[in-house]
């Protein structure tokens, strides 16, 4: 069988089909036999407050369609679009190759691999907003 295994720390939460899993006192491996559950973890989740620079906007985007909040036609056109805007504002290869499978992934309905895709991308937008800030 194959499938998506988490691995969950003591008390952590997980998001699984917009029901909120909280693992007991051990640390516990949990497998998703089920294709494309909507699954996020607690402890990756951007908060509304959080969204505050470009990358984590359609971060957040991608994040509402897994926590059930947004519908996936919604946030298919804000994801393409949000994609395709920063793609002209980050020119460099390895930002093209994550932004060119985030799009692949939000065309496919893969909306867990396009957040996966999406979030490598925050260190980076970090440290060009330092750069800027210096």
């Amino acid at each position: 069988m194959s499938g998506l295994v988490l691995k969950l720390n003591p008390r952590e939460r997980v998001l699984v089909n917009g029901a909120v899993i909280e693992n007991g006192d051990r640390r516990s491996k949990l497998s998703i036999l089920t294709p494309n559950a909507n699954i996020l973890r607690l402890r990756d989740a951007i908060r509304p407050d959080e969204v505050n620079t470009p990358v984590r906007r359609v971060c957040y985007i991608a994040q509402l369609v897994l926590s059930g909040d947004a519908s996936e036609e919604d946030a298919r056109h804000q994801l393409t679009r949000g994609i395709d805007q920063l793609r002209q504002a980050l020119m460099d290869e390895d930002s093209h190759l994550q932004l060119c499978a985030a799009l692949a992934a939000v065309t496919g309905g893969d909306f867990y691999r396009a957040l996966k895709c999406l979030r490598a991308l925050l260190p980076y937008e970090e440290r060009l907003i330092a750069a800027q800030a210096s």
